[in-house]
């Protein structure tokens, strides 16, 4: 007797990565006309879900993942991501990719057509709860539309009403304004003798925002991002 099929729906994607600290964070069906990734059958996408997460609770899966590899494994969560998302996909027969996947992937203009949301001033996408403080490790590619997939936010982007701006303030070499962001003065900053507060603890401005604090990063998690950013 064959087993049976394997049922795939959001729900079954969300309680599958649940163990790993990661969850579903909204899909985008595509249209006609749309450049959608292929699915496993090589057949273009129906839509994809969006994986990632909110502050730090995958952290501790993920790190002690890390204690098994071998010392100086090049990045390391990328590494993770793509062996725990892909085992996700492949148990339902499907397929992952990833943002560090060449040639790149258009994951930012995804997660704002998944979840209706849009840049802050820093130019991350700004989660009515979550803040600053989503970030998307993968997604899988789906080749038939579930049912239960959500639909875009209906929440108002938050940054309209923050009139303060403190994000555009805390930035001690002034990196970020209505302009954009100075990305050289930034890396030199945090690189250089005056960057040891942003090394260890995080971008200060990114901390500065008031959405979604009680998801900021963990102080661990903060120093090993500023340290891939310092080393990129």
């Amino acid at each position: 007797m064959s087993p049976a099929p394997v049922v795939m729906n959001y729900a079954r994607i969300q309680a599958e990565l649940a163990p790993h600290g990661l969850m579903a964070c909204g899909g985008h069906v595509f249209g006609r006309g749309d450049e959608a990734p292929a699915g496993k059958s090589g057949n273009p996408a129906a839509a994809i879900v969006l994986i990632g997460h909110a502050g730090s609770g995958f952290w501790p899966h993920f790190a002690e993942w890390r204690k098994g590899q071998e010392p100086g494994l090049t990045d390391p969560l990328d590494q993770w991501s793509k062996s725990v998302i892909g085992a996700v996909a492949e148990a339902f027969g499907l397929r992952a990719v990833f943002p560090s996947d060449k040639p790149w992937l258009p994951f930012q203009q995804w997660a704002m057509l998944a979840q209706g949301t849009r840049p802050s001033p820093l130019g991350l996408l700004i989660h009515p709860r979550y803040g600053l403080w989503q970030a998307f490790r993968g997604a899988i590619v789906l080749e038939k539309v579930p049912k239960d997939l959500p639909g875009p936010l209906d929440m108002a982007h938050p940054c309209d009403t923050c009139a303060d701006r403190p994000c555009l303030r805390a930035c001690p070499v002034g990196a970020f304004d209505e302009q954009g962001y100075d990305v050289a003065s930034c890396r030199s900053h945090v690189t250089g003798p005056e960057g040891g507060t942003c090394r260890s603890g995080g971008c200060l401005a990114r901390l500065a925002c008031p959405v979604g604090r009680e998801f900021a990063y963990l102080p661990e998690q903060q120093a090993f991002h500023m340290r891939a950013f310092s080393s990129g």
